[in-house]
């Protein structure tokens, strides 16, 4: 049986990505949100439930590229969609009435799916990945109808700019580009609990905590921005040795 909850678990990440479609299509917007973040916890899970369990299998690596397809490629996709039109209609910042603009949030599943291939066939990424994973990405655009709404009373730069058409657009392009990416990015899976071979995680869990409990939900997309550059810091470091 417990060759199983593994699996269990990750059919709980599915579950939640298609509720964050189905309450996304009943216009629940931040509960949608808040489901991918629960998909995420199920992905954290799966993992940690199948390496305690000593439950790992072919089947189950399978089985969570296809939920997480579905919970952290369609479900923000659509999240993306609508807070690109969303700022269009409410800036009218729409560049020669180009109505397709908001479809570009699609490219978050595209290359989604191309980044989860790339992943499954690479035997290289178990201590670290190439490219944005996919997940990191998802809780980007999840955070981002939860900042608006904790924004929305405020007159700050912040709100202005995510809920800027062409940041929303960057967010969707570049954030596709940097999943299929080759770019090295250090994975939190600990190396035992040596501060040495670890001080990397525990300065980005340190500085991550310290973000959320002063800025919390607006903290999420300094949290991702503080993992690529650190991972870009060292990856440049390691070229220069």
């Amino acid at each position: 049986m417990k060759k199983h909850i593994p699996n269990i678990i990750t059919l709980l990440n599915l579950v939640s990505g298609i509720l964050s479609i189905y309450l996304y299509a009943n216009n629940n917007i931040e509960m949608a949100a808040w489901f991918i973040f629960i998909a995420a916890i199920f992905d954290f899970l799966d993992g940690f439930a199948a390496k305690i369990l000593d439950a790992k299998s072919d089947i189950g690596a399978q089985l969570d590229s296809l939920c997480d397809i579905v919970s952290f490629g369609v479900a923000p996709g659509f999240i993306l969609f609508y807070m690109i039109d969303v700022s269009i209609d409410q800036y009218g910042d729409y560049p020669n009435n180009l109505f397709i603009l908001p479809f570009l949030a699609f490219l978050i599943p595209v290359f989604g799916a191309l980044r989860l291939a790339i992943f499954n066939t690479d035997d290289e990424q178990v201590t670290s990945f190439k490219g944005l994973p996919i997940p990191a990405m998802a809780i980007l655009i999840a955070s981002l109808p939860l900042i608006r709404s904790e924004l929305y009373a405020e007159s700050s730069m912040l709100y202005a700019i995510i809920t800027n058409t062409y940041f929303l657009l960057t967010v969707a392009v570049l954030g596709s580009l940097l999943m299929v990416s080759r770019l090295p990015m250090f994975a939190l899976k600990f190396q035992g609990i040596d501060f040495n071979r670890n001080k990397t995680r525990y300065l980005f869990l340190l500085l991550s905590l310290f973000m959320l409990i002063f800025l919390e939900v607006v903290a999420i997309p300094f949290i991702i921005l503080l993992y690529v550059l650190m991972s870009l810091t060292i990856f440049l470091y390691d070229l220069k040795k």
